[in-house]
């Protein structure tokens, strides 16, 4: 059967509708990711349904001028694709209908905001003694370094940069000349002022080259146009979303044979797509770590690997960790180096979430993994996600012309140098940049990066080998930005329709200020999201307490899609992939 991959037409005049919407970002994200996606994937779309818990409610939900539920949804509906046509290989079948819910998206999309321990979110000044510290450098914990990773005006009027403390927070300040510490500074606009006096001190270019030289993250806040018009841009436009490539091999000898699902894993009626598949992730802080825990919703068993040397940002655990076990090993200690190759020999996908080429340099380079591969006649899935793109393999060559596909980097670097951030203030009724509400940029390239993982094992089944999958928080913002922004009469009703208070926030508002006063002007506007029945609910060991987080958003008929265990710290678990429990209550649940 041919695929048709040619745009839909235009969505009638009217209430602006973002089911319809997703349609037409469907078939953009097909188009742009071409002979990526298997043919078998794109035989679902005819039976995909775009709905909504609460009825009529397709609307557009957060105070952006850009597609974000509309992106989701397409990404979304792409996954449940790949989940069906991967459930049709290994349980038999032809067609199954998919439900993509639009609250439930936009649930995704603000992940972070709406999960809770014990009735405590993100920004309850109880949950810290909840969660174990893994701020080691106190990044998070100390306001003036927290805001060492924030958007300021440089020493040219007009143009802004990003700078990135990351998890340290140290290099960078002193790198403009400020302390590491200041216990004084404790007032948040005290904090902006002094370090934003400091920042205009120098030009976007000198504060690039200091972050170039000192290895920070941290970029200059573009335009769509201008970031278009640098070699890295117009590089990254000519990819698509994602990219999932057979690996080079040595010699055909290489080639390891195709690995079907095994079909005794559990029976159409009640399976689940990636049952029995063992995934080793290596990520932290949201967009990589989702890769893995939308893997575990399709029934994979998935280990978080993390360093108990290296920070992470706490809270953001209690979200991404749901469904996996975790475990701590240094890969530059002996034994413990020992244990991750053990693990490895028996994983299927390998979730890269460090800065590109970082695994290789620690001996997991693409030419060891097909090591594994041949002598275990079973090939990998590699996965990696990072900020700019560009890499290819496991991150040791970059695409000519992306010049800054080794550069770290984060959500907020991402949004500031693809034009979102601009697009943003824009839209505030600004002439500057204001970073968007929510990690919205990192669930997308998690769910990006899913589907990715996806491919990589549909293909490792019908055709053998060992398959090398990207994706980048640059490249979803790419797919986004080619959206366009929605109609200027839908822009307008929500400039009108949320709080006043949000559209007074300015470029140098922190993520957490932004995410804050947004969340507040929703619970008013669509409070529906806020609703019980969108959320699941479990004990946690770990945490020691109930968490809850966003039910999944896509539905796959005679599949289960629905996480198996509540989320735990980082650390938690033995590096073992024997003895995992399962919450009897969440398998029976419905999704």
């Amino acid at each position: 059967m041919a695929i048709d991959r040619t745009p839909v037409a235009p969505p009638p005049p009217g209430p602006y509708s973002v089911a319809r919407g997703a349609l037409q970002a469907l078939q953009a994200l097909i188009q742009s990711c071409g002979l990526n996606i298997p043919e078998d994937f794109l035989r679902h779309v005819e039976y995909i349904a775009f709905t909504a818990t609460n009825p009529g409610s397709d609307g557009v939900h957060f105070p952006t001028p850009l597609k974000e539920q509309d992106a989701m949804l397409a990404i979304k509906a792409l996954e449940a694709c790949a989940a069906a046509a991967i459930a049709d290989l290994r349980y038999g079948g032809d067609g199954r209908r998919i439900a993509v819910d639009v609250d439930k998206t936009s649930c995704f999309l603000m992940s972070a905001y709406l999960t809770s321990i014990d009735g405590m979110g993100k920004q309850h000044p109880g949950v810290k003694q909840k969660i174990p510290d893994t701020d080691l450098n106190q990044a998070q914990s100390i306001l003036y370094r927290r805001l060492s990773a924030n958007l300021y005006e440089t020493k040219n009027p007009g143009e802004y940069y990003h700078i990135h403390g990351s998890l340290e927070a140290t290099k960078t300040l002193e790198m403009i000349g400020l302390p590491p510490f200041n216990p004084a500074m404790t007032d948040y606009r005290t904090c902006i002022n002094t370090i934003e006096k400091v920042v205009k001190k120098f030009t976007s270019k000198e504060l690039d080259l200091m972050n170039v030289q000192n290895g920070q993250a941290g970029i200059p806040a573009l335009q769509w146009g201008q970031f278009l018009k640098t070699s890295h841009g117009n590089t990254l436009k000519q990819m698509p979303p994602l990219t999932a490539n057979e690996a080079d091999y040595k010699t055909p000898k290489d080639r390891t044979p195709p690995v079907p699902f095994d079909s005794s894993k559990g029976p159409s009626a009640s399976g689940y797509a990636l049952r029995g598949i063992k995934v080793l992730e290596l990520c932290r802080v949201i967009a990589g770590p989702t890769i893995g825990r939308s893997l575990a919703a399709h029934g994979a068993t998935v280990l978080k690997v993390t360093s108990p040397n290296l920070p992470d940002v706490p809270f953001f655990q209690v979200d991404v960790n749901t469904g996996k076990h975790t475990t701590a090993l240094d890969l530059r200690d002996a034994s413990d180096r020992q244990a991750f190759e053990k693990l490895l020999e028996d994983a299927d996908v390998l979730i890269d979430g460090y800065r590109p080429g970082a695994l290789a340099r620690l001996g997991y380079s693409q030419s060891t993994l097909l090591d594994i591969a041949r002598r275990r006649r079973r090939g990998f899935v590699y996965v990696a996600e990072d900020c700019f793109g560009g890499s290819t393999g496991t991150g040791t060559t970059r695409v000519p012309g992306a010049e800054w596909a080794g550069r770290p980097g984060w959500q907020q670097i991402a949004d500031c140098v693809t034009g979102v951030a601009w697009a943003q203030g824009k839209f505030m009724g600004l002439d500057e940049p204001v970073v968007p509400p929510f990690p919205m940029s990192d669930y997308g390239t998690g769910a990006l990066g899913c589907v990715a993982a996806m491919i990589g094992l549909y293909n490792r089944a019908t055709q053998g080998g060992s398959w090398i999958c990207r994706t980048s928080l640059c490249q979803y913002d790419i797919f986004l930005m080619g959206l366009g922004p929605l109609p200027q009469g839908e822009q307008r009703r929500l400039r009108k329709v949320h709080d006043a208070g949000f559209f007074d926030l300015r470029h140098s508002d922190s993520v957490d200020e932004v995410g804050r006063r947004a969340l507040q002007s929703l619970r008013r506007v669509v409070p529906h999201l806020f609703r019980r029945e969108l959320m699941q609910k479990a004990w946690s060991t770990g945490f020691d307490g109930v968490l809850a987080w966003p039910k999944e958003a896509i539905e796959v008929e005679g599949l289960k899609v629905g996480h198996l265990r509540a989320s735990r710290p980082n650390g938690f678990d033995r590096p073992s992939w024997e003895g995992w429990e399962v919450d009897e209550r969440l398998r029976d649940a419905e999704n």
